[in-house]
């Protein structure tokens, strides 16, 4: 079986599918990554083979020419994406899918794929599937409700450039999806109830490769927190919240802190106490088992790789579809959620925050509960069966 994966040009879209990928190599299949270099770059980088299509789309620049000078999004007034506003996640990737179609097109009709391994924003997917004939399988990397309200959007949006391209009739529906979120996590949901056609699969932490750092194995005080507010948020005039999170944590009774952010943002940063570690960005994957708070930003591999090693969590979202996690981590009891802007800057709530978090016993006890609800859903391994399932009635024909 050959393998097409695509993904819109933001690394955390394509890396919770890394270890799909990888599991169908292990099983014999072939496997090829195609999109632009912000996604080949980090697939070659896991050891899968990759070809690239156009430039660099860098969403940091996008989202930046729109901030206020020193103001972070969530400071700027940019709504928060979600169930009640499902266009703000998917607008820029629509507008991608319009520019690189053809050419995704042209490529796949040349490396004839059996099946389509999709992010469910890659919308130019799902219509290059309906051409070619084949299945494409959506595999979840959000906490996205049931329905397709996206999908809908793309067949407005693209289905004259399909037609054009040699589609019959309206961009199909996935022959499958795929949802690593865990459901405890979906509850905040407005229609959590609603029936979801996924299949479950593990979530299986992979955030990068890597070193496992030598700190993550020297405890210096009895707890250890990190803060891990990603890249992005640093880059969008973000600093400034770092520091109030370091000092808010820093109140902390016996507790190292452990801050990853980029050298070219340490100046800005300033100085900081005997107990803070301020570390180059390192995939968590490497060493959030050795840790008993994460404070970070609502990013989908930072929830759901604490939430897989069971380490409780404060969340401070900014942008996207990160108020969305948020909710429901906090809804799931693994933990506390800090919204307001104003009271994120403020290093007494975020001291608070990771204080309550640390104190009650029953925040470790929910995350663990959740870290064993997701080791017990499907791995990625159980479920390439069900990608070889879909191509039975094909071949059989």
């Amino acid at each position: 079986m050959r393998v097409l994966i695509m993904a819109t040009p933001a690394p955390s879209h394509f890396t919770p599918m890394v270890p799909l990928a990888w599991a169908l190599r292990a099983a014999g299949h072939e496997v090829l990554v195609m999109g632009q270099p912000d996604i080949t770059e980090p697939a070659v980088t896991a050891g899968l083979p990759a070809v690239t299509v156009g430039e660099r789309y860098d969403a940091n620049e996008v989202i930046a020419s729109k901030l206020a000078a020193g103001r972070r999004p969530n400071q700027s007034g940019s709504a928060q994406a979600g169930p009640a506003n499902p266009l703000l996640l998917a607008q820029p990737w629509l507008i991608h899918a319009k520019y690189l179609t053809q050419q995704y097109l042209a490529l796949a009709r040349e490396w004839q794929p059996d099946l389509i391994l999709s992010d469910p924003l890659e919308f130019s997917a799902a219509g290059i599937g309906g051409i070619l004939g084949v299945p494409v399988v959506h595999h979840r990397w959000d906490i996205e409700p049931p329905g397709d309200t996206p999908l809908e959007l793309a067949r407005k949006v693209l289905g004259g450039r399909m037609a054009a391209a040699g589609l019959d009739g309206d961009i199909p529906d996935p022959a499958l999806v795929l949802d690593c979120a865990p459901r405890s996590i979906r509850g905040a949901l407005p229609d959590a109830s609603a029936p979801d056609p996924a299949r479950s699969l593990r979530y299986v932490p992979y955030n990068g490769t890597g070193t496992v750092p030598a700190w993550a194995s020297e405890r210096v005080r009895k707890r250890r927190a990190v803060v891990s507010l990603g890249s992005l948020t640093a880059a969008l005039n973000g600093v400034p919240l770092f520091r109030s999170v370091v000092d808010g944590l820093e109140k902390l009774p016996d507790t190292e802190i452990v801050v990853t952010l980029p050298a070219r943002h340490r100046e800005a940063l300033g100085p900081v106490g005997a107990d803070t570690r301020v570390v180059d960005p390192t995939p968590l994957n490497l060493f959030l088992g050795s840790c008993d708070l994460l404070v970070h930003h609502g990013g989908t591999g930072s929830s759901l790789t604490a939430c897989a090693f069971g380490v409780p969590q404060v969340v401070l979202p900014q942008i996207g579809n990160e108020s969305v996690w948020a909710a429901g981590l906090a809804d799931a009891g693994v933990a506390l959620a800090v919204v307001d802007p104003d009271a994120q800057d403020d290093p007494g709530r975020v001291h608070e925050a990771a204080r309550a978090v640390l104190g009650e016993p029953g925040f470790a006890e929910r995350a663990r509960a959740v870290a064993e609800e997701i080791a017990a859903l499907p791995s990625p391994a159980d479920v390439v069966a069900d990608l070889e399932a879909l191509l039975v009635p094909a071949e059989g024909r």
